[in-house]
């Protein structure tokens, strides 16, 4: 196993500091970094994706997990640490600049399952989140996803109905998905430290329901969540066809999106989809 520096001396070495603009928050805490790539399991030999690394920190834990890690940052400044990583552990880590959402995932780990974990950037942790639940070809290449977001997000995903965090979210991550939160973390775990808490949610793939497209079910969430103060036989009015649907169903349009469940939706969805 690689003999390390500690990463705070990595850091000041390469000058780096966590850019705002890039949402960036660093974790140093290299046992909390090791529970983390700890959470979906045995991850020797295993293929793994890492959204925004920075300088590091959970890539090194993945490493010493025996993962082979591709790493996608845009940050240029980090990437002379990544490099003295990936010189530490020959093979195991491939670095790759750029754009995560520019960026085909599955084309860039040559068409094989891969599991994701990444301490994801504030700033487009959610996009990615909703990119990797979509499409049609299910179950997706990805083996599951553990993903540090802000606690509110995290808590969002996770939300049961009738609750004030159930929303698009949760019923994305949750039709033919299993959601659980994993962790939580302190906001004086980062540095600098953010203003909110985090928590790791961790997803991993179910079976797809018969007879639904994953398109129409993005399409009536967005209506539906889009105006969630609106009774759904006023959100629902863009959606051809999709309040006679809800009534046919026996869903009262009079009801508030919030109100209706991960179940009713794919029913919705399997409606609509003929």
């Amino acid at each position: 196993m690689a003999d390390l520096p500690p990463l705070r001396e990595v850091i000041a070495r390469h000058g780096l500091s966590a850019s705002k603009a890039l949402g960036q928050n660093f974790l140093f805490d290299e046992q909390l970094l090791d529970r983390i790539a700890a959470i979906p399991g045995d991850l020797a030999g295993r293929q793994v994706l890492e959204v925004g690394p920075g300088p590091g920190g959970l890539t090194r834990a993945l490493l010493r997990a025996g993962a082979r890690v591709t790493a996608i940052e845009m940050d240029r400044r980090c990437l002379p640490a990544l490099a003295e990583l990936g010189e530490a552990f020959h093979g195991q880590l491939r670095v790759i600049e750029g754009d995560a959402l520019k960026i085909d995932h599955g084309e860039l780990m040559g068409g094989e399952p891969f599991a994701v974990l990444s301490n994801l950037p504030y700033n487009v942790g959610t996009a990615l989140f909703v990119r990797w639940l979509g499409g049609e070809e299910w179950p997706p290449l990805w083996t599951s996803l553990t993903l540090m977001f802000q606690q509110e997000v995290a808590q969002r995903i996770v939300a049961a109905p009738d609750t004030s965090a159930y929303g698009r979210l949760a019923v994305l991550a949750q039709w033919r998905s299993k959601a659980k939160m994993a962790m939580k973390v302190h906001r004086s775990a980062f540095t600098p430290p953010p203003k909110v808490m985090s928590a790791i949610v961790h997803v991993e793939p179910d079976a797809m329901p018969d007879g639904v497209s994953a398109r129409v079910l993005e399409r009536l969430t967005e209506a539906a969540f889009g105006q969630r103060r609106k009774m759904l036989r006023q959100s629902l009015k863009g959606v051809p066809g999709a309040v006679e649907a809800a009534e046919a169903l026996g869903i009262d349009p009079q009801r508030r999106a919030e109100t209706v469940s991960v179940a009713e939706f794919v029913e919705l969805a399997r409606t609509l989809s003929r």
